[in-house]
């Protein structure tokens, strides 16, 4: 056994690859990262990515894997923003995204899962392709759909809007039941907690993109 395939038993017969709990744990270290606006949300981000992707290989959950190499590459792009919006000492600007970005963002999630959705059932990336019938079509659309959120949600991020905690909130309202029917229990547990952790991630942006609109016009005066 390699490393990759380390692990533990817990409760007797779950077995815990290390790679996905030590990923997932990388993975909420992130939004908590990320609800304190600090720059390690993405270098850590990228950490938890090539874990998971490790995870995710072994577990054949290709359409999962590239999620994590999308991650990678969205962490890079989020950190380069991040660091612009910081220049200075500047503390990270929020704000709620614009009417036409949100159109764009509901627009990619609906367009963006149809096109994945076609291409992981054709080139079997899905796992969901080995259930016959009305199942395996719901599946392989499922993993499309936290494909393109997951997506989504890191671009809005890597733009600080506000939006972002809200397009998490409906990935994972798909990638609670769709992690534990996969095998990855530790995947599964940690969206459960992402649920929690977003809301409040949300609520924290919100009052301060709030409480900074209503200061900035005094301070101009």
């Amino acid at each position: 056994m390699n490393w990759a395939d380390a692990g533990f038993i817990l409760f007797g017969d779950v077995k815990v690859l290390w790679t996905d709990l030590v990923g997932n744990v990388a993975a909420l270290a992130t939004v908590v990262l990320a609800i304190r606006k600090s720059i390690w949300t993405w270098p850590v981000q990228l950490t938890g990515s090539v874990l998971l992707l490790i995870a995710s290989v072994g577990a054949g959950l290709t359409g999962n894997a590239l999620k994590q190499v999308m991650f990678g590459a969205l962490a890079v792009y989020g950190w380069w923003k991040w660091a612009r919006g910081t220049a200075g000492g500047q503390a990270l600007a929020v704000r709620p995204a614009t009417s036409y970005e949100r159109l764009w963002l509901v627009a990619a999630m609906l367009a963006g899962t149809a096109v994945v959705g076609v291409l992981f059932f054709v080139f079997k990336l899905s796992w969901g392709v080995h259930t016959p019938g009305p199942k395996g079509y719901l599946l392989v659309a499922a993993d499309a759909y936290i494909f393109v959120g997951s997506a989504v949600a890191t671009w809005a991020q890597g733009r600080a809007l506000v939006d972002f905690w809200i397009v998490w909130v409906a990935v994972d309202l798909v990638g609670v039941p769709l992690a534990f029917s996969s095998g990855l229990v530790v995947s599964g547990a940690v969206y459960g907690i992402f649920f929690v952790l977003v809301l409040a991630g949300f609520a924290n942006w919100l009052k301060e993109y709030r409480s900074r609109a209503v200061l900035v016009p005094k301070e101009a005066v």
